[in-house]
């Protein structure tokens, strides 16, 4: 059982709702919590939302209960954790590993991993709420929310543009910009069910990138992300002409320094609410990403 408390402060009465959702709890979640067996309090006894709350008094909110998803297999394989708090877990996700179950990765996908993980430090809750997502070969920083709420607060910060996701990649050819915002929408390739595609009726999509290094053949960018639509930086960086290196889906798979395409999460920066603080989590270098930038950009 999950439970949160806040002392109401101020000097005038207020909604029990008005406080609930001065700490993050949205009108959804609010709804969950009214239907999945979640429970509001008022200094220890059960109201409703719009029960008044005097200066002083402490508004509680139990959780509603998770119940574990069958369709999840358990995987206990090493998990490599960044950071971990009772609300939160940001783990180095390596490439070739997919991020969720599928029917083509059932069993050891990231999610299974954190499964595993949650079961053995017996946490309140084994469902895996993943936050970011990475493609399966790309390496780095992947978020997962621990419960609802956490999850429900972080969905916001994704839509507000304050969880912020840096990426380190490896683009073809020789950028000649320094720095540059592309702002494209990005939509599906007609003859693909995985391949997106600049295209004017797709979801807006924008990606910012600053120049570290470049050579005649590839160029080092630094990466943030202002939106997240699937495989946004490498359609973007193919829409301008320089297609990560590796990328067999948007460029070509001929590189021998690297077996994928050359994209790493390398931070991820996110307000944690319950503590009042700001995570700064780094994913260090993989070998493969270290090798290509090594090869194509330094020598």
């Amino acid at each position: 059982m999950i439970q949160f408390e806040w002392r109401v402060t101020g000097t005038s009465p207020v909604h029990v709702r008005t406080v609930l959702m001065a700490h993050g709890v949205t009108r959804t979640f609010l709804k969950q919590v009214k239907f999945h067996g979640g429970v509001l309090t008022l200094d220890g006894q059960e109201v409703r939302v719009i029960a008044m709350a005097q200066p002083g008094q402490t508004v509680g909110l139990q959780l509603p209960p998770e119940p574990a998803n069958p369709h999840v297999a358990t995987s206990f394989k090493p998990l490599e954790i960044l950071y971990e708090d009772p609300h939160f877990l940001v783990v180095n996700k390596p490439a070739e590993m997919a991020s969720v179950p599928s029917h083509l990765y059932p069993d050891d996908t990231l999610a299974n991993r954190v499964k595993g993980h949650l079961i053995k430090i017996q946490a309140a809750s084994t469902v895996t709420h993943i936050v970011t997502r990475l493609d399966r070969e790309t390496s780095g920083a992947v978020l997962f929310a621990k419960h609802h709420f956490a999850h429900s607060v972080l969905d916001k910060q994704l839509k507000d543009g304050v969880l912020d996701k840096r990426y380190i990649a490896v683009a073809t050819g020789r950028v000649p910009v320094d720095h540059q915002l592309i702002d494209a929408p990005i939509g599906r390739a007609p003859d693909s069910f995985i391949k997106r595609m600049v295209r004017a009726d797709g979801r807006a999509a924008q990606t910012e990138f600053w120049v570290r290094g470049r050579s005649n053949s590839a160029t080092l960018l630094a990466v943030k992300l202002h939106t997240g639509r699937t495989h946004q930086i490498r359609v973007h960086c193919q829409s301008i002409g320089h297609p990560l290196v590796g990328d067999w889906l948007y460029g070509q798979q001929t590189n021998p320094w690297i077996r994928r395409q050359a994209l790493h999460c390398a931070r991820l920066r996110f307000y944690q609410p319950f503590s009042g603080q700001w995570i700064t989590c780094y994913a260090p270098l993989p070998a493969d990403m270290a090798r290509v930038i090594t090869q194509e950009i330094i020598n």
